[in-house]
């Protein structure tokens, strides 16, 4: 069965199983965080290199600091902040614990999502013995993060299970901050604000660096449609799109804010607003490889404006998939 209710999900995730579940970001692959030959489907499910760790979901702080050797006083500020909801922490990972979807590493991403699926989940699952998931995007590695039920049935033709939750409602993964090594520092964007995040820090986040810990969805190239995707400044955008009016190219869209309707295209309108955008983005990559483009040009958000943040990271990481 394809489809699963609350119980045979939480029965499923017990016995070791991998079931898709909804979350406020985008669908997750879930096993049992516990158990690292459950996890290890995950990583051979979705073609994922096995260092790269992934996420732990959590019901709140208290089973979190299961997961934790250390649960530092920053962790704890941002968390009581923001969770449940889409914000991951980085902290010190228990040693023995968790090795598998830490993919090795000393550190552990941690996260307690707010979709009732996905703590209804999580509850009956924890009655059974588990005390988390390990649940990265429910994709092939690189690709296009799900965000219906339909998306996960399409990705892998139905051969893995999914409680449908509906549409996800923020629409691109979750907030990473590390906070292991005593200061807050932003390893992905989402769609929580940097004053936000660095009122309940108490102080601002600092960019990566070169000792920066590996965290989820992280790497140059991500969140790829099969089309070849192309980030074009508005100005940049408008210069491409007439040369590409006088030689009408075959199979390309574009996606932006500016209204760029055209015979010689396919044009889908971009939100103004960040926040839609970040919600519809993914169904807009994914609809349009459904249709067979061969090239999408996408205009830039504002890079001087933090709540387009998430968005132009997601949208960069495509665009460096396909690089010209």
């Amino acid at each position: 069965m394809s489809l699963l209710s609350v119980a045979q999900a939480a029965q499923a995730l017990a016995d070791g199983g991998l079931v898709a579940l909804p979350t406020e970001t985008v669908y997750g692959l879930a096993a049992r965080a516990d158990d690292d030959r459950a996890v290890a489907k995950i990583f051979a499910t979705k073609g994922r290199p096995a260092d790269h760790p992934l996420i732990v979901h959590v019901a709140d702080a208290a089973a979190a600091q299961a997961f934790a050797a250390d649960w530092p006083a920053l962790a704890q500020r941002l968390t009581a902040a923001f969770w449940p909801g889409p914000l991951t922490v980085i902290v010190p990972r228990r040693a023995g614990v968790a090795e598998g979807a830490a993919g090795g590493h000393a550190t552990i991403g941690l996260r307690c999502p707010s979709h009732p699926g996905f703590a209804a989940v999580l509850t009956e699952a924890q009655r059974l013995g588990v005390p988390g998931l390990a649940a990265p995007s429910a994709n092939r590695f690189g690709r296009v993060s799900p965000t219906t039920a339909q998306h996960v049935l399409d990705e892998f033709g139905g051969a893995v299970p999914v409680l449908d939750g509906g549409a996800c409602d923020v629409g691109i993964e979750s907030t990473i901050v590390d906070c292991s090594r005593g200061h807050p520092v932003l390893l992905r964007p989402g769609t929580l604000s940097a004053a936000a995040l660095a009122a309940a820090a108490g102080e601002a986040l600092r960019a990566p660096d070169a000792q920066a810990p590996k965290a989820a969805g992280t790497l140059a190239a991500h969140y790829a449609p099969h089309a070849r995707l192309r980030l074009f400044s508005p100005a940049g955008l408008a210069q491409a799109l007439a040369e590409a009016a006088a030689r009408a190219p075959a199979g390309l869209a574009v996606y932006s804010r500016a209204r760029w309707a055209h015979a010689a295209w396919r044009w889908v309108a971009m939100a103004d607003d960040p926040g839609l955008t970040a919600r519809q983005l993914f169904a807009t990559l994914r609809r349009l490889d459904d249709e067979g483009v061969r090239e999408i040009w996408v205009e830039a958000p504002p890079g001087d404006d933090p709540r387009w943040a998430g968005v132009l990271d997601r949208l960069q990481r495509a665009a460096a998939a396909h690089p010209s």
